[in-house]
């Protein structure tokens, strides 16, 4: 489905391009949800949104005027996994998956690929959700660090998966209060969910370590390619990237892109991630 005209917004998400928008042309639009998309209460809002897509990188960016201010909070945990017990029995569920039908285990497969196993390294989790990541690196030698933004997921994290969480914005957290600088930032399907990733990415380059390393997993726009209803485009993604556009956030963000993969994952899910290294490219 496409756009003639995109709807009001008040959504403002942005990369910092200098381009300031000016290449953006109509993509999809949607006046309902679609399926398998979490049904979050709007308040009686109708649901009217879209995307718009960079006609130079490629970059696809939300647009609407629904107010998601209260996206992450409480809700979120009871509209998407009925609350803390879901979030528990869902982490066990993927935890159990066989190797061959999980998108974590190729994640920590790649990882450890590029920069090798823990050897009692320090790993910064951002958005660790359910904690699937965080469990698995944890068990394979890592010291593991979490930041969430929900006071019952950080629970969670604590008591399911036994980490250090913080419940507290990235941009406050110092190397100092997490108790030295770490040796991976890991940002997994979190950067679409902010208007504006680049502060976020910026600011985890302070956190490092001389030799550390940022971990990004991000949608594809390659999705688009099945149409409007793929769950890269679900409402809570302000952003939908190409290897372009990620490779431009990382060089505006003070990094050298180390790696860049494009897959599709055992689930579906079209993704593309990246291995940044502090000091941007020539």
């Amino acid at each position: 489905m496409t756009l003639t005209s995109p709807p009001a917004s008040t959504l403002a998400p942005t990369l910092d391009c200098p381009c300031e928008g000016r290449h953006l042309v109509p993509a999809f639009t949607y006046q309902a949800p679609p399926h398998g998309e979490t049904a979050f209460d709007l308040e009686g809002a109708p649901y009217e949104r879209a995307y718009r897509s960079c006609a130079l990188c490629g970059h696809w960016y939300g647009a609407h005027a629904l107010d998601l201010s209260r996206l992450y909070d409480g809700s979120y945990v009871d509209a998407t996994y009925g609350g803390p017990e879901g979030m528990a029995a869902k982490l066990r569920q993927i935890m159990a998956l066989p190797p061959e039908r999980s998108d974590n285990g190729g994640r920590v497969r790649w990882i450890e690929g590029q920069i090798g196993r823990a050897a009692g390294r320090r790993l910064l989790d951002v958005g660790a959700g359910l904690g699937v990541f965080p469990a698995t690196m944890k068990a394979r030698g890592w010291n593991v660090l979490a930041v969430e933004t929900d006071s019952r997921t950080v629970t969670h994290l604590r008591e399911a998966v036994g980490i250090d969480a913080f419940d507290q914005d990235l941009m406050l957290l110092t190397a100092e209060d997490l108790g030295g600088f770490v040796d991976l930032v890991s940002f997994n399907k979190v950067l679409e969910h902010v208007e504006a990733p680049l502060p976020l990415l910026s600011h985890a380059a302070g956190l490092l370590t001389e030799d550390g390393a940022c971990y990004l997993e991000l949608p594809d726009v390659a999705a688009a390619g099945e149409g409007p209803g793929r769950e890269e485009f679900f409402i809570e993604h302000h952003h939908v990237f190409s290897p372009a556009s990620l490779a431009l956030l990382a060089e505006r963000a003070g990094f050298s892109l180390a790696a860049l993969e494009r897959l599709r994952e055992p689930s579906g899910k079209f993704t593309l991630r990246a291995l940044l290294t502090p000091g941007a490219g020539a």
